[in-house]
């Protein structure tokens, strides 16, 4: 509080004194009435320099927004750039995995067929292995089946002929 307010002591002195206060009492009074406006009422230039202390914090805090929006926009950008970077080796990643399992499945389909058409083939072998017993059975069976046969068209021929020599016989 640098600045005095101004006060007439001397008119608040006749003042008190008119209306029966003795002299000593209206000074006395006076006096602590000045001291107490000078130690608690603000003057104008106490407010003007609460207004400059104001306004000095405001452009403070407006300059530490700027800073700290400056900031945000300059991590946001870097929370972008690692992230697109993060994403771009991810893709990589998955493209090398995923290249990685189209060639172990593609091994493992070649893998498959090869033991499929080895097992096709040897199931191939083994029918005509077996085609070829059977035939060979069959035929044995058939030459078995003519030869009775013919053995019993012989004796049944040689029954007739002799069937016939009895009938020519005896007519």
């Amino acid at each position: 509080m640098s600045e005095a307010i101004a006060f007439d002591t001397h008119r608040f002195v006749k003042h008190l004194t008119a209306s029966g206060f003795t002299e000593q009492q209206a000074e006395a009074l006076a006096s602590e009435q000045v001291n107490l406006l000078n130690s608690h009422l603000a003057t104008k230039a106490d407010i003007e320099s609460v207004k400059a202390d104001i306004e000095a914090l405001r452009q403070e805090t407006k300059a530490e927004i700027e800073a700290l929006r400056q900031e945000t926009k300059a991590s946001i950008v870097s929370l972008r750039q690692e992230t697109k970077a993060s994403i771009v080796s991810l893709r990589q990643e998955i493209k090398a995995e995923i290249d990685s399992l189209r060639q172990e499945t593609k091994a493992g389909i070649d893998s498959l067929r090869q033991e499929t058409k080895a097992g096709i083939d040897s199931l191939r072998q083994e029918t005509k292995a077996s085609i070829a017993s059977l035939r060979q059975e069959t035929k044995a069976d058939i030459e078995s089946v003519k030869a009775d046969l013919l053995k019993w068209m012989f004796g049944a021929m040689i029954a007739q002929g002799g069937l016939i020599v009895a009938l020519v016989k005896l007519l």
